[in-house]
């Protein structure tokens, strides 16, 4: 991708959320269409784990939310939140998902403290 390309789907991002959820990153970005116009780009980032040796890849899938919806979408995700919780009781929140190589090095670090700094 071109440098300018890059720099102007930067520029069209003007608020991002990111929430975590297991092995998942749901991000919420409000971008500016090129008529000024604001709409909601919604991106889940799985992290896949490849094979023996190999780095992982993240797959990610977006949905894209115009302010003219917003209302109606709304309406429908707070109706099957509530159908599912009257099916299945309140809903825990899941533990955030940290990867077994992260872990090994949470451990390490919280033996060294704060950014390795204080013991």
């Amino acid at each position: 991708m071109e440098k300018n390309q890059e720099e102007r789907r930067e520029q069209e991002i003007v608020y991002s959320r990111s929430v975590k959820a297991g092995k998942r990153i749901y991000y919420l970005d409000v971008r500016k269409a090129r008529n000024n116009d604001l709409y909601l780009c919604i991106t889940e980032s799985k992290r896949r784990q490849g094979e023996e040796g190999e780095v992982p890849s993240f797959e990610k899938h977006k949905l894209f939310l115009y302010k003219e919806d917003f209302a109606h979408f709304t309406e429908g995700l707070q109706d099957v939140i509530a159908y599912v919780q009257s099916q299945l009781g309140d809903i825990e929140a899941r533990p955030e998902f940290v990867p077994e190589a992260e872990k090994e090095e949470g451990e390490e670090s919280k033996k060294k403290g704060l950014f390795g700094i204080f013991k």
